[in-house]
């Protein structure tokens, strides 16, 4: 993991007493429970933000009759 950085954050009770319940469930920290969801709010987002690149470019592809790998390869090599 490397160097940690320490860091205060506030919690609503209700979201705080959840937390921890489930860092006691797991049999891990509260810090783990935190740092497990902010990755999985990151990919998340991130697989989102892949999705709307994947979907511009498709877009692009399709108005140009780019359907297939085929199609893809002459395009390429005109």
């Amino acid at each position: 993991m490397g160097t940690a950085v320490k860091k205060t954050i506030s919690l609503p009770p209700d979201l705080a007493k959840e937390a921890e319940a489930l860092a006691k469930a797991q049999s891990t920290t509260l810090s783990a429970v935190i740092q497990d969801a902010l990755r999985q709010a990151r990919a998340a987002r991130l697989k989102k933000e892949l999705g709307h690149v994947q979907g511009y470019w498709s877009q692009r592809a399709t108005q140009r009759g780019l359907i297939t790998e085929n199609d893809l390869q002459r395009f390429l090599e005109s």
